[in-house]
């Protein structure tokens, strides 16, 4: 594989994700694509997001699709569980973009397609290349990748993830935890810039760790 482009928490920033693609130059049968997740919610445009996600999953056949913390509370939502940390985590966005009624959970498991749910259901956990792990949120210290706890892989604990300094093999890559900029250390590199509170879409560039980054509106 030639290179690897990562792309975390578009959160329904479906132009500003058009803009950066048009940036980002990619051969289809060299280049693989890894997402990190957080592809709904707060936003304006998941339905279209997912769909235009969908629609690259033909066309990329390296490509590879993380589940977020906003993916897991949606697909809670669509069971009738943990209805209000959903709505109030950005998913009435997610229930609009879709024509959905807000005052009832089955409307929306009723819009969304079934190539949306599919996609949903789908998604990984965390994913691993020769040097790089891949993951939304972050990995419990001490853990074995056979033993980390979606609790830690979809939102971590933001200080002692930060903080920790992991011997591992591999460097890890992961969204979640907005920042201004990149976040580089010797062992991990956080990419979520805050796209959806008026950041920055931003894509690594592996492995010559190379930023490509677009504005976005503010939308949260």
């Amino acid at each position: 594989m030639e290179r690897t482009f990562v792309i975390a928490d578009i959160h329904g920033c479906h132009l500003p994700f058009l803009h950066l693609l048009e940036k980002m130059d990619l051969h289809p049968d060299r280049d693989r694509l890894v997402f990190l997740g957080d592809y709904v919610n707060r936003g304006p445009h998941s339905k279209e997001l997912l769909s235009e996600l969908i629609d690259l999953k033909r066309k990329m056949p390296h490509i590879i699709f993380l589940k977020g913390n906003h993916e897991v509370m949606l697909l809670d939502y669509l069971k009738g569980q943990n209805k209000e940390l959903f709505l109030s985590a950005g998913g009435l966005e997610t229930i609009k973009s879709y024509d959905a009624d807000i005052t009832d959970h089955t409307s929306l498991a009723a819009n969304l397609p079934a190539s949306h749910h599919h996609f949903l259901k789908n998604l990984l956990p965390y994913w691993e290349d020769d040097n790089f792990i891949y993951v939304h949120a972050g990995l419990e210290p001490d853990k074995h990748m056979s033993q980390q706890r979606p609790q830690w892989l979809y939102w971590a604990e933001r200080e002692k993830f930060i903080h920790t300094t992991y011997s591992l093999s591999k460097r890890i890559i992961f969204g979640h935890f907005e920042q201004q900029e990149p976040l580089i250390m010797s062992d991990k590199i956080g990419i979520d810039c805050g796209a959806v509170y008026g950041g920055f879409l931003t894509c690594l560039i592996l492995p010559d760790l190379q930023f490509l980054k677009v504005t976005s509106p503010r939308y949260w």
